[in-house]
């Protein structure tokens, strides 16, 4: 081997560690920022029922249909201008969403036992990380998978809607495990999506892309646990 192959060896030996660097602080960071999110949720669900005035809100009509008004326009606005606004903006909206958002399901906490939603929780925790893991470390190309859960969220979504006013018990399971399958494959896409962003973008970017990282594994791991919830979940005594 020349002198030539072997710095280029090297080289490529070094790029490989160093994007191999690169790619496990983003995910650190997009893990850390979700977990801190999770935690600003469930103490918000937590506490909102400790004061009646926030929880009125939280549990009239009108109260939760502005905070998920409120949420829809935070995520839109992360999504659409994390590429403009500053890194501390970013995180800021993502924790301002975690906060509305654990005021809009403290209704949970009123109506399942701390037991089923803690068991809930675990089960959730359990799969999401075996499914995260799997699309973090394995070598098949995901996208069509991805692409195919999307088409079968935006059906889901239509369903749900038909059944709020249909009212049905069986569709109302049906949608319930499809919506467990979803996620669960949303999961691992994500994942991939993620790994792959961060091994293609420079680390200028790296801030934002852990805050909306953090924000769509924060999305799957919610709607994972409000389909399980519906399993798992039992009302209190």
């Amino acid at each position: 081997m020349n002198n030539y192959n072997i710095n280029n060896y090297y080289s490529n030996a070094y790029d490989t560690q160093s994007l191999d660097a690169h790619v496990s602080k983003v995910m650190k960071n997009v893990y850390v920022r979700m977990f801190l999110g999770l935690l600003v949720t469930a103490l918000a669900a937590w506490i909102v029922p400790t004061i009646p005035a926030v929880a009125s809100i939280a549990m009239s009509k009108s109260g939760y249909l502005v905070l998920a008004i409120i949420e829809i326009g935070i995520v839109l606005w992360i999504s659409a201008g994390i590429n403009k606004m500053s890194s501390s903006t970013a995180t800021l909206l993502f924790f301002l969403f975690a906060l509305v958002n654990g005021t809009t399901l403290s209704i949970i906490f009123m109506a399942f036992s701390p037991e089923s939603i803690l068991k809930t929780f675990l089960i959730t925790a359990g799969t999401f990380g075996a499914m995260s893991i799997y699309g973090y470390f394995t070598n098949k190309d995901l996208t069509r998978v991805g692409s195919f859960l999307m088409m079968a969220l935006f059906g889901l979504i239509i369903c749900s809607i038909v059944n709020i006013f249909w009212g049905n018990n069986t569709m109302s399971w049906i949608i319930s495990i499809v919506g467990v399958l979803i996620f669960i494959g949303l999961t691992a896409w994500d994942t991939q999506k993620i790994k792959q962003m961060a091994m293609q973008m420079p680390g200028a970017t790296d801030s934002r892309l852990s805050t909306i990282g953090a924000l769509t594994l924060y999305l799957d791991f919610i709607n994972l646990f409000l389909y399980l919830l519906r399993f798992f979940g039992s009302s209190r005594d």
